[in-house]
C-alpha cells in the first residue's frame, strides 16, 4: 500500500507559502452542517404542526417536502442525509490537511498512518451508536436488531472516501467516483435476482434488497431491504467524495479563484450535476432507497448550491450573525442527533418549561408551541455548550 499521505502532502506542498497560506476556518460549513440537522431534530415537526394548525399552502407544501419519497423521485427531506454526508467530505479535506500542514515532511508516512487509524477508530464508534440508536441497549434478540444505521453509513462512506482521498490525486478520485457510480448502476441492472430476473428496480426486486436479505445480519428496516443496506453504501462513498472534491476547490490558492468566483462555479457546477442526474434519471430513477447513482449526481448537485449559498452569505458577504443558531447545532451535530434520538425526552423538558404558556394557545396551535418549545431547548443547550467550547468529537 502506498504511502497514506504521499499525495496530499505533495498537493500541500505546492500550495503552501506559509503559516498564512492556510485558509480559514469556513464559518459556513457549520452553518450549512447546522442548518441541515435543524430539520430532524426540530425543524420539521415544527413545519408539519403549522400545517396543521394554519391550513395555509406554503406550509402543506414544505410539509410535503419533509417526507421522504415513497420509492423514485426526489423531496428536500430525501437531501438531509447526503449533505450531511458532503459537509463531512469538506470538513475531511480541511482536517486532514490541517493535520498534515503541522508537521514536517520527513513525518508524513507516520502522519498519515495517524490520520489512519483515526479514521478507522471513528468508523467503529459510530457504527456501535448507530446501533444504539437502534436499540442495541434494549437489547431484543438478534433477529430483533437493526445493525444497519444512519451513522453507520456515514462513517462506512467516510471512512472510505478518505483512504481515496490519502492515496489519489485528484484525477484517481475521480476515476473512483466515475468508476463506482458506472459500477454500481452496471450491478443493479445488469445481475439477475433470482426469482425477478436482472433491472427490476422495485422494493422486492432490485439487486440492493437482494443482497440485504441474504447478507445484512439482524433486523432490515423495510422488511425486504433496508435504506442503509449494505451495497448501496457503495454510492454512498460517491457523496462522500462530491464533498472532497469541493473541499479541495474551497481550498485552492489560484490567484484567479477568488471567493466570489469559487461561488460562482459551485452552482454553475451544481446545476450541471442536477441536469445530468434528471438525464440519467429515466435510466436509471433517482431514488433514496437504493441510493442510486442518478439520486448521488442529484443530490451531489442541490448540496453545491447548498453550500454555494452559505458560502456567499457568509465568508464572502460576511453576513454571519443569522446563522450563528445553525453553527451551534452544526458543531455538535453528533451528540444533538444522539440527543433527539434517544436519549433526551425534550417534549417533555418543552412542556415542563413551557406549559403553562402553551396552554393558553388554542388547541389547534398548542403542538405548534410545543414544537417551537423543544426547539428552544435544544438551542439554549446547545448555546450553552458552544460559549464552553464543549463539543461532541467523533
Amino acid at each position: 500500500m502506498k504511502d497514506p499521505a504521499v499525495f496530499v502532502a505533495s498537493s500541500i506542498a505546492k500550495d503552501q507559502t506559509g503559516a498564512a497560506a492556510r485558509p480559514a476556518r469556513l464559518h459556513s460549513l457549520d452553518a450549512l452542517r447546522g442548518f441541515d440537522m435543524f430539520w430532524i431534530i426540530s425543524g420539521e415537526g415544527l413545519v408539519h404542526s403549522l400545517a396543521a394548525a394554519s391550513g395555509l399552502a406554503i406550509f402543506k407544501w414544505a410539509s410535503d417536502q419533509l417526507h421522504h419519497s415513497d420509492w423514485n423521485g426526489f423531496t428536500f427531506y430525501d437531501l438531509i442525509f447526503p449533505l450531511f454526508i458532503f459537509v463531512a467530505g469538506i470538513s475531511m479535506v480541511y482536517s486532514v490537511t490541517n493535520q498534515l500542514e503541522k508537521n514536517p515532511l520527513i513525518n508524513r508516512q507516520r502522519v498519515g498512518k495517524k490520520i489512519v487509524a483515526a479514521l478507522l477508530k471513528r468508523t467503529l464508534i459510530l457504527i456501535f451508536l448507530g446501533m444504539v440508536v437502534n436499540g442495541l441497549l434494549k437489547w431484543q434478540g438478534y433477529e430483533n436488531t437493526r445493525f444497519a444505521s444512519v451513522l453507520g453509513r456515514i462513517a462506512l462512506a467516510g471512512f472510505f472516501a478518505a483512504l481515496i482521498f490519502l492515496n489519489c490525486h485528484l484525477k484517481g478520485q475521480l476515476a473512483w467516483f466515475l468508476g463506482i457510480l458506472l459500477g454500481y448502476w452496471a450491478l443493479m441492472m445488469l445481475v439477475p435476482v433470482p426469482g425477478w430476473g436482472a433491472g427490476v428496480l422495485t422494493p422486492e426486486g432490485n439487486l440492493e434488497a437482494f443482497v440485504d436479505r441474504i447478507a445484512l445480519p439482524g433486523k432490515l428496516h423495510r422488511k425486504v431491504y433496508d435504506p442503509e443496506g449494505l451495497l448501496s453504501t457503495l454510492p454512498t462513498i460517491c457523496s462522500a467524495l462530491s464533498g472532497i472534491f469541493t473541499g479541495q476547490f474551497l481550498r485552492s490558492q489560484a490567484g484567479w479563484l477568488t471567493p466570489l468566483r469559487k461561488g460562482l462555479v459551485m452552482i454553475a457546477a451544481g446545476l450541471v450535476l442536477i441536469g445530468m442526474a434528471w438525464i440519467w434519471n429515466p435510466f436509471f430513477p433517482i431514488n433514496k432507497n437504493m441510493w442510486t447513482s442518478s439520486f448521488v449526481l442529484c443530490t451531489s448537485g442541490w448540496s453545491l448550491l447548498f453550500m454555494a449559498l452559505f458560502y456567499l452569505v457568509i465568508d464572502v458577504g460576511g453576513l454571519r450573525k443569522w446563522s450563528m443558531p445553525f453553527v451551534w447545532i452544526g458543531m455538535n451535530s453528533i451528540l444533538i442527533y444522539l440527543a433527539a434520538h434517544g436519549l433526551v425526552d425534550f417534549e417533555s423538558t418543552a412542556v415542563f418549561l413551557f406549559g403553562g404558556l402553551i396552554r393558553h394557545a388554542g388547541l389547534p396551535w398548542q403542538p405548534v408551541w410545543i414544537a417551537a418549545a423543544i426547539a428552544l431547548v435544544q438551542l439554549a443547550g446547545l448555546f450553552v455548550l458552544y460559549k464552553r467550547k464543549l463539543f461532541l468529537k467523533v
